[in-house]
């Protein structure tokens, strides 16, 4: 099984992104966010996706009580939300693999990230930074559940 790849383009199309406390009243505004700038590039049909995984990735951050970057961009055909938490895990010291990710998205809870992203991921860094990542298709002919039906 391949890793998840978050991505990557040389030149997003546009981006925007906010820094948020590790607050309750963060994943509301992480929702607002979003749904400001994906009304602003008309892409209402994203808006509910889009805004329920913005909320569910700020959540991660709110429990640990840590800062929180938020990033919207749209890169090529999809739109990527990416959380990047403010904290350092102490016990991180190399890179998470595919079955160590698997292992954090299944302890955060973001099986319903899955569910209505094109394509999602974790990545930890050498310091034990978070960065939690979802795409989507930016276009209506893809609905976000027919990669998971396969089969």
């Amino acid at each position: 099984m391949t890793r998840p790849q978050a991505p990557v383009a040389l030149v997003p199309r546009w981006s925007y992104e906010t820094t948020l406390a590790g607050e309750p009243g963060s994943a509301s505004r992480a929702r607002a966010f979003v749904a400001r700038h994906l009304t602003e590039h008309r892409l209402v049909h994203l808006l509910d996706p889009v805004r329920l995984t913005a909320s569910e990735l700020a959540t991660h951050a709110v429990v640990r009580q840590t800062p929180f970057t938020l990033r919207l961009s749209e890169l090529e055909d999809v739109v990527v939300v990416t959380v990047r938490d403010g904290m350092a895990r102490a016990t991180a010291h190399a890179p998470a693999d595919a079955t160590t990710e698997a292992r954090v998205v299944d302890a955060l809870g973001l099986r319903i990230v899955e569910l209505v992203s094109l394509d999602c991921g974790v990545e930890i860094d050498t310091d034990g930074v978070t960065t939690l990542w979802a795409s989507f298709a930016r276009r209506h002919g893809r609905r976000p559940l027919d990669h998971h039906r396969r089969g």
